[in-house]
């Protein structure tokens, strides 16, 4: 899905965790340019059974623009929060940067989705937040971060919490 020459579609892992607008901040700050195309992943847990979830099982909603994105009945379909520090930064970058802003939701398992999405989308690059577990808490309960660090197909930045 990138696009013509020149142009880069960055992706941002976003939880609207604290540590995922790290991630955003610091790819609007350090990695973004003028013409990119910025990608948000959300990725939502397999819960709810609703045809959506079951339709883009595999492929992944539509992209979403931010225009769209920024309305409240886009946002309730898709069970986006409603967080106005992210939809803050993400219209200072797009009007700073002219960037192209869209969200791509996926469902089911944070690790091998936010992977699929990478080469699906043939993203530049990729930035994510960590939530800064210890590596006891790593090995009980797995980490995202590792395990896209080792099996994206594109070059991952994390960014810590702290």
């Amino acid at each position: 899905m990138a696009g013509a020459a020149g142009e880069r579609w960055i992706g941002v892992a976003m939880d609207f965790s604290p540590s995922s607008k790290k991630a955003l901040q610091w790819a609007a700050d350090n990695l973004l340019r003028k013409g990119d195309t910025l990608v948000l992943l959300h990725i939502q847990h397999h819960g709810r059974e609703e045809a959506k979830n079951v339709l883009w099982s595999h492929t992944g909603s539509p992209l979403i623009p931010l225009e769209e994105l920024m309305e409240t009945a886009v946002r309730q379909r898709y069970d986006i929060p409603s967080d106005g520090e992210v939809f803050d930064m993400l219209n200072a970058a797009s009007r700073e940067k002219e960037l192209s802003v869209v969200l791509k939701m996926y469902w089911g398992d944070p690790r091998e989705k936010v992977c699929e999405a990478v080469g699906e989308l043939k993203l530049e690059s990729l930035v994510m937040g960590s939530r800064g577990l210890g590596q006891i808490q790593r090995i009980l309960l797995g980490s995202v971060t590792n395990y896209v660090l080792s099996n994206a197909s594109c070059p991952v930045t994390v960014v810590k919490a702290k």
